[in-house]
């Protein structure tokens, strides 16, 4: 090769990786600095808005309204999470329904309580036995209770003997008002 065509392909060369680094280094950062810059004015024109509006819209009545909306949400939770004394009336309530359902329970115990600043979990270990239907119906009926629960771990295993029988064992947790502040 002569030194004239060395130099050529050099150049070419040269220029290729200045395309290559142009297409997917540079590019890439100027398109993603844009867009950062967009979002940042963006941001900068909203906090000029709630400056300039020197915050009128908050007045004493706008304020009332808010904590009444808050004091009506914080009761309507409250109504969910039974005194410490139903206890019995909700676990009589959850026996009733996995008999209404047919389903054979094999052990219902409770777990150790955890004892949280507003409120109180009654974990409930419980192992049943029935259709998948039957199954299916229980946790619909369980979950239309005026109640918080929440279904911690839940274990399906299909009944080798009967067909359509399942054994379910899971653990659901029952809020309860912590009357002790």
């Amino acid at each position: 090769m002569t030194s004239g065509i060395r130099k050529i392909v050099f150049s070419i060369l040269l220029l290729g990786v200045v395309y290559v680094g142009y297409q997917y280094m540079i590019k890439p950062a100027n398109r993603s600095l844009f867009e950062k810059k967009a979002r940042i004015q963006t941001k900068l024109a909203k906090l000029a808005k709630l400056d300039n509006s020197g915050c009128s819209d908050v007045t004493p009545e706008y304020l009332d309204q808010q904590l009444e909306k808050l004091q009506e949400a914080i009761k309507s939770l409250e109504d969910r999470l039974p005194p410490t004394s139903e206890i019995d009336k909700l676990l009589r309530d959850v026996t009733v329904i996995v008999q209404k359902q047919g389903l054979n329970p094999k052990t219902i115990r409770t777990l150790k309580q955890t004892n949280n600043s507003g409120y109180i979990e009654q974990p409930l270990k419980m192992e049943l036995t029935g259709s998948f239907n039957s199954f299916y119906s229980f946790l619909l009926e369980l979950e239309r209770l005026p109640r918080i629960m929440k279904i911690r771990t839940l274990e399906m295993k299909k009944c080798k003997d009967k067909e359509g029988m399942v054994g379910a064992s899971f653990v659901v947790s029952i809020f309860f008002q912590n009357t002790i502040s």
